[in-house]
């Protein structure tokens, strides 16, 4: 099953409370692709890939990448 993240989305915010009973087959469809992804080994050398990588330059740096990453304020 394809799982099409609106279909998720929109089930997940038009059952509040009820979503674990009304929303089973888009929570199947999402815990498929999940696991899809968790048992590819391409995908886990590219996670552990950029993982190394922030790493590296965290040690350079000494800097998180998300502070890195922030934009400067534009008025200063």
């Amino acid at each position: 099953m394809a799982l099409d993240p609106a279909d998720f989305t929109k089930c997940f915010k038009d059952s509040g409370i009820l979503v674990v009973v009304k929303c089973q087959k888009e929570n199947s469809a999402l815990k498929e692709c999940l696991t899809a992804y968790y048992n590819d080994p391409a995908f886990h050398e590219e996670c552990k890939m950029e993982y190394l990588k922030e790493r590296e330059e965290f040690r350079k740096t000494g800097i998180p990448t998300k502070k890195r990453l922030r934009k400067l304020p534009t008025s200063m």
